[in-house]
């Protein structure tokens, strides 16, 4: 299983400096001079020097904090993300919009296999679930839409997503799956997606860690799938079966594809996430568990995914 990196929570402290209260000093004042000789002056100077290198040591190396206005950093809980979870759907009337029977698939799995990488395409009301789900693993959101992006975030500022862009319009979507055959770029085993352009399935500019991420679990419930115009979940399909046949590590990757009800994801899904590896279904929602691919399908010849 692919290593799940935790990202750190920092936190701001309110740091509250007390002014010390002036004293006046009378001008007879009989403090005793003290000579201002070049001895005094170094002394006073290496003092300070080596009290400074003390005073770091101990702040770096100490576990309990110097000051008490400055409470030592923990590592991220896992609990605060359930907890935020819990605090957001309870005073919430707004429900994921998946049924409870497709939301047990994919819970069963996360929790069989998490913590983990898990990449969600759609940034919505049932975010805080699935990243509560995968507490102290790598939960990963793509987002078309820049306005409802923000919307998002503004009530749940910790989940981890990004904005992007889609090459495609659902209009096109018979002609894509047409054409992909005759592009050598869009089939194994040259199929990849950074940079990709020859492809217009792939997804060829995502955030680097996107490509550079293991991912063991993926959600494909966005773009828009459902007007013309729309992005459609062509290009998100195509660019999970790749990823889960790229991957390196031992073990498969679950790909969950929601709205089969509809005629594009049912064909795209069937084409590129395959009936062989289809091990679960309920309601709108399909669940695939892709392996690797092996030498003898990355060979030249091969006509598609599947």
């Amino acid at each position: 299983m692919a290593g799940c990196s935790r990202q750190s929570t920092d936190r701001s402290y309110d740091h509250r400096r007390a002014e010390p209260k002036s004293e006046k000093m009378s001008a007879s004042s009989s403090l005793p001079k003290l000579p201002a000789s070049r001895c005094s002056v170094g002394a006073a100077s290496t003092f300070l020097f080596v009290a400074a290198l003390l005073l770091s040591a101990f702040v770096l190396r100490s576990d309990r904090p110097l000051f008490c206005s400055l409470p030592a950093r923990r590592p991220p809980n896992p609990a605060d993300e359930i907890l935020s979870a819990l605090l957001h759907y309870a005073t919430s009337s707004i429900v994921p919009q998946q049924s409870r029977s497709e939301i047990s698939i994919s819970f069963d799995v996360l929790r069989r296999r998490a913590p983990c990488n898990f990449l969600v395409f759609g940034l919505g009301h049932d975010s805080p679930m699935w990243s509560a789900f995968n507490a102290g693993g790598k939960t990963v959101f793509l987002e078309e839409d820049p306005k409802w992006f923000q919307s998002v975030l503004r009530d749940s500022p910790n989940l981890h997503a990004h904005s992007i862009l889609y090459p495609t319009q659902l209009s096109e979507a018979d002609h894509l799956l047409a054409a992909y055959r005759s592009e050598p770029e869009c089939l194994p085993p040259r199929a990849h997606l950074r940079g990709n352009r020859r492809c217009r399935l792939a997804l060829a500019d995502l955030p680097a860690e996107i490509y550079e991420t293991e991912w063991d679990l993926i959600m494909v419930d966005a773009p828009k799938g459902y007007f013309a115009e729309a992005p459609g979940r062509m290009g998100a399909i195509y660019s999970a079966a790749v990823m889960a046949r790229a991957r390196r590590g031992d073990g498969v990757t679950d790909v969950f594809l929601h709205d089969v009800n509809r005629k594009v994801e049912k064909m795209y899904g069937m084409e590129f996430l395959c009936k062989k590896n289809l091990v679960a279904a309920t309601g709108r929602l399909w669940h695939f568990r892709i392996p690797p691919a092996r030498i003898n399908e990355t060979s030249p010849g091969l006509s598609g995914f599947c």
